[in-house]
């Protein structure tokens, strides 16, 4: 019997996909205790997009919420999700910035740092993996794992030898829209496993219908780690649910995942409540094939379904899901995950729904990928509409790694906001968001 070590994602990507990240910390203490005894390997309970939600929707710190946690888990490793340079915001960030959040949060009790980058430019990655070690955290590398015409299993495999070169603790493969097939899956994973003599690690999602299946054969393949949510806030597109694979490893005494089932059901009964609370904002998220045309991942998904709901024009939806392919074939083929998900995501809205010639109005985002500022991209963007967007602009495209060109940044933040922070917590977060947290520590001073 082989061990796989579980990491359970219902306190971030879980409910990040299936109720647009609105679960609050105060629907996780109940049972967080009895979580931390269960067995994980590790949970997966900040960064993504919890930062910005916490601040924005939930009127939440999210530095509180990691202190809290922290305080009830005595066993159990807490987790991270880090846009490396983009820390969690939605560009990039100094040096001197990503150095003294990641040093915060891992002062506050974040003990893994899961880092990837959207374009999977292994220059952006850099910093963050050695802060991270600096400062005593583990560092997980990661590569988002896509599908087209010019991502292959040699590349995947280049990519995560370059990551275990600059010493990360562990590699994470990253498949945020499920599109990871079984058989494809079984035989990166083995090599993999032949390449890296690190723990590997394999996170997807149940979109497409594949990834539980794709799972047990990772599991044969010898990956270690795998992430799963509890079944309330599992499947659909999140991920596969903890219970599932439980049983499903477990059948014959094949894997043994050091968790018990009727635990987990126990503790899983809490999360029924908060998620039948929450069911307004949950979209109808069953598994949806079309995720292996569009590659829409579960985070993403949700947020569109109800930015267009909340716009009254839901009924443009399946329009916008047959542009995304469109606007991420011009682009370059860039993985879907934040914050390119978003950048071609909004693209996509833009050309469907202000009915005008596609690409006649674009966002800062979409320019500042098209020059560069986002890192390389992976295949070649489309010329006609790279001439069209910038224009006379074109002359400023670079081909450094971005935060190069980017000015120290926390000293001028801490001047800007210093009549209200009052931790240097508050200074960063003012950095990522700067308007929301502004709103949000003048209502705390009041």
């Amino acid at each position: 019997m082989r061990n796989i070590k579980i990491t359970e994602t219902v306190l971030r990507d879980g409910h990040q996909s299936l109720i647009a990240t609105r679960m609050r910390t105060e629907d996780m203490l109940p049972v967080i205790e009895e979580m931390d005894m269960a067995g994980y390997n590790s949970f997966e309970m900040w960064g993504g997009a919890t930062f910005d939600s916490c601040l924005r929707y939930l009127n939440e710190d999210p530095w509180t919420r990691l202190r809290r946690l922290n305080l009830r888990t005595e066993k159990t490793p807490l987790q991270m999700l880090l846009r490396a340079q983009n820390i969690l915001g939605y560009k990039h960030y100094p040096d001197d910035v990503l150095e003294k959040f990641i040093e915060r949060a891992i002062a506050n009790g974040i003990d893994i740092i899961r880092i990837f980058d959207a374009l999977n430019d292994i220059r952006n990655m850099k910093k963050a993996i050695e802060f991270t070690k600096k400062y005593g955290g583990h560092a997980q590398g990661t590569i988002v794992y896509t599908t087209s015409p010019i991502h292959n299993i040699e590349l995947y495999l280049t990519k995560a030898k370059e990551l275990e070169d600059l010493g990360v603790d562990s590699f994470c493969l990253k498949d945020m829209a499920g599109l990871l097939q079984p058989y494809t899956g079984y035989k990166l994973i083995t090599r993999l496993k032949e390449k890296l003599s690190i723990p590997i690690q394999l996170h997807s999602h149940c979109t497409s219908g594949m990834a539980t299946t794709t799972y047990f054969k990772a599991a044969e393949a010898g990956v270690d780690i795998i992430d799963t949510a509890m079944a309330s806030f599992g499947s659909g597109t999140s991920q596969p649910p903890t219970q599932t694979m439980i049983s499903l490893l477990e059948d014959e005494n094949k894997f043994d995942t050091g968790l018990e089932l009727e635990v987990i059901n126990k503790i899983d009964g809490h999360f029924r409540k908060i998620i039948e609370k929450n069911k307004e904002t949950c979209g109808s998220f069953r598994v949806e094939p079309r995720v292996l045309v569009n590659q829409i991942p579960g985070g993403m998904l949700s947020n569109l379904y109800n930015q267009l709901k909340e716009q009254k024009m839901l009924d443009r939806y399946d329009e916008v899901l047959e542009e995304i392919p469109l606007v991420r074939k011009e682009l370059g083929y860039p993985p879907l995950v934040t914050p390119t998900s978003q950048i071609v995501g909004t693209q996509a809205v833009f050309n469907v729904v202000m009915d005008k010639e596609r690409y006649e109005f674009t966002s800062k985002e979409v320019k500042d990928y098209l020059k560069g500022m986002y890192g390389r991209p992976p295949g070649e963007i489309d010329q006609n509409i790279k001439d069209k967007v910038l224009g006379e602009e074109s002359s400023d495209v670079i081909d450094c790694r971005p935060a190069d060109k980017l000015e120290p940044g926390f000293e001028k933040a801490l001047e800007e906001i210093k009549e209200l922070a009052t931790q240097e917590e508050d200074v960063l977060s003012y950095v990522l968001f700067p308007e929301i947290t502004k709103r949000f520590l003048k209502d705390k001073q009041n």
